[in-house]
């Protein structure tokens, strides 16, 4: 059985689908979860802020990220599991591999879709974390089918 459950989280309702049926596997387990998020890194480009702004906006994004982990690490405990958080910054699936191969992780259990949702061009986070991850991946699929049609669509339509 899974004791320790790491969950890639951003925040997004998409990626939120998923915590009722981690909650429910901890409980089943008796598994303490840890929510990660990860601020993607600050990238230098031509033409771009000074670097204090770039130092400004990632402080704000890891205060953004620590309170959205609160809240869902209360949820989860008034919910009766043991829950903990952590933020850090950095590539995200480098980071959530990096973090499970540095803490006993027993599963890593992630949605199939969070707030960056163009990754069949690039390479979603979740390929990249099943590709490279040493513990069990566990991918919970968070659209259905005719969501994903509709946002194709969408995205198509530019909207």
């Amino acid at each position: 059985m899974f004791k320790q459950i790491l969950v890639p989280y951003d925040g997004s309702a998409l990626a939120a689908r998923i915590l009722p049926r981690v909650q429910e596997l901890a409980k089943v387990g008796n598994a303490h979860v840890t929510l990660i998020c990860v601020s993607s890194e600050a990238t230098d480009v031509a033409g771009a802020p000074s670097p204090q702004v770039f130092e400004n906006a990632a402080r704000h994004e890891m205060k953004a990220c620590q309170a959205l982990m609160a809240d869902a690490v209360k949820k989860m405990q008034a919910d009766g599991v043991t829950a903990d958080s952590v933020c850090l910054e950095g590539d995200p699936a480098k980071a959530v591999v990096k973090y499970a191969e540095e803490h006993p992780i027993d599963l890593i259990a992630l949605a199939t879709h969070g707030k960056n949702e163009i990754s069949w061009i690039f390479g979603s986070m979740a390929e990249k974390i099943v590709s490279h991850a040493t513990a069990p991946v566990l991918l919970i699929r968070v659209l259905e089918p005719h969501e994903q049609a509709q946002y194709r669509e969408e995205w198509f339509m530019g909207a």
